[in-house]
């Protein structure tokens, strides 16, 4: 019997998330294995992991389609942004390149929290949409 149980308790404790126990330099950030010490900020049943902006969260993998720049700090790109602009015109003035007064291209799923760089990740945000999504942000959720 003892020994059952304990079987069983082994098998439930694989299933289990293990801690990465190497420690990351601050260049590391942009390779594709998820960081150590993911932290979290309980609000309810639900989980939130702090980010930095511009910066993959900590536990998080980056998506293949988001670059960083020589820093470390995520670049965002600018050919998806010019194709998402051509497959959803700008609200305001129906322009598919350039300007588009009062609105702002924002990622569905933060490039922080994993989300990608890719047009089908975008959406058309008025500015004060976006301002208001930026003070609730930094947030993994």
């Amino acid at each position: 019997m003892r020994h059952k149980l304990l079987a069983a308790l082994m098998s439930v404790a694989l299933l289990l998330p293990v801690p990465l126990l190497s420690k990351s330099s601050s260049h590391s950030s942009h390779h594709s294995s998820p960081k150590a010490g993911k932290v979290h900020a309980s609000s309810g049943a639900h989980s939130y992991t702090p980010y930095k902006r511009n910066y993959l969260a900590p536990g998080y993998a980056p998506h293949s389609s988001v670059q960083y720049d020589k820093h470390g700090k995520i670049k965002r790109s600018e050919s998806a942004k010019n194709d998402f602009k051509r497959q959803h015109p700008c609200p305001e003035n129906s322009n598919r390149s350039g300007k588009c007064p009062g609105y702002v291209i924002d990622h569905v799923k933060p490039l922080e929290c994993g989300g990608a760089d890719s047009p089908s990740n975008m959406q058309w945000q008025t500015v004060a949409e976006g301002k208001a999504k930026d003070k609730t942000e930094g947030y993994c959720r």
